[in-house]
């Protein structure tokens, strides 16, 4: 799905040049920052979400184990996350469900600091926002906080077809490997060793889709997001996470964003994730959709 092309774009980003390992941003010029003219924002500060009694969460639709709606009810981590905010804050959660655009900037800019082209307005908080520093210095208009947890990249795999052992991604040049189509993983397989690996690449148009089919024996094995392949694995799939070379990164840090000019807002969403991961709150809730929590980088 397009909403992984946010996270390799992240993970692009990440590599710095030499120069640039001790300070990531010693190379940018900050941009001209933008006037608060739209009404998009108007009631975006903390005190008038306070004194309105609700705040508003942008989350990407159709996107288990994370963010979807199941008979018409939100559901998934990140939606419970936000629960949490909006309860430490004293006030009730709004949904706004959206779909991924071309890269982060792009859904940085349609939810959190502009709006859309075409109706709609942006929301007060956005999550399973990656947390890149050298990526963070060059969008101004947002502010990245509220790390809850850290996402990396996995091999699911048919316990029958690989009795002795999960595979590397070096097996893929014979046995075949579900991927979601235009993700990271997708992105890795093709081009790794000169792209030998293609032919084992099946595609699917979602995660759950391609764990669906290691679960109907369809291809040998699925790689992707761990958090995933965890949801969506039966009995009879194990999962791994081999070493991956070449892998630019395959692990990242997943917070929140929210609009430069309301920096209240976001410390305040920043305090409320920091006590629930001090708490146990954040690792029960991945612990109930049967997921393993993975810490975060603060």
């Amino acid at each position: 799905m397009m909403r992984l092309r946010a996270t390799f774009t992240a993970a692009l980003l990440a590599l710095a040049t030499p120069a640039m390992a001790s300070d990531p941003c010693a190379d940018f010029i900050p941009q001209p920052k933008p006037q608060n003219a739209s009404r998009d924002i108007v009631g975006q500060d903390i005190d008038q979400i306070m004194d309105r009694g609700f705040m508003t969460f942008a989350v990407y639709e159709d996107y288990p184990p994370y963010s979807w709606e199941e008979a018409g009810k939100p559901r998934g981590i990140d939606i419970d996350i936000a629960r949490i905010i909006a309860e430490d804050l004293g006030v009730a959660p709004r949904f706004k469900f959206v779909t991924a655009g071309e890269n982060l900037d792009a859904d940085l800019r349609n939810n959190i600091w502009q709006g859309p082209v075409v109706g709609g307005a942006v929301s007060n908080v956005m999550l399973r926002v990656p947390y890149d520093s050298a990526f963070n210095c060059r969008v101004e208009q947002v502010v990245f906080t509220g790390q809850y947890m850290t996402e990396s990249i996995a091999i699911a795999y048919s316990e029958a077809d690989y009795p002795d052992g999960g595979p590397v991604p070096a097996y893929f040049r014979i046995d075949t490997v579900a991927v979601e189509n235009d993700s990271i993983a997708d992105f890795y397989l093709t081009s790794f060793a000169g792209g030998q690996l293609a032919r084992g690449v099946r595609r699917y148009p979602t995660m759950q889709a391609a764990m669906q089919a290691l679960a109907e024996g369809e291809v040998m094995a699925a790689m992707g997001p761990l958090a995933q392949l965890e949801y969506g694995a039966v009995d009879g799939i194990a999962i791994h996470q081999p070493p991956l070379p070449g892998f630019a990164k395959s692990r990242w840090t997943l917070g929140t964003g929210s609009h430069f000019a309301y920096r209240g807002l976001s410390y305040s969403v920043d305090d409320a994730i920091f006590a629930a991961l001090s708490d146990g709150r954040i690792a029960e809730i991945f612990e109930s959709y049967g997921l393993t929590h993975q810490p975060p980088e603060r």
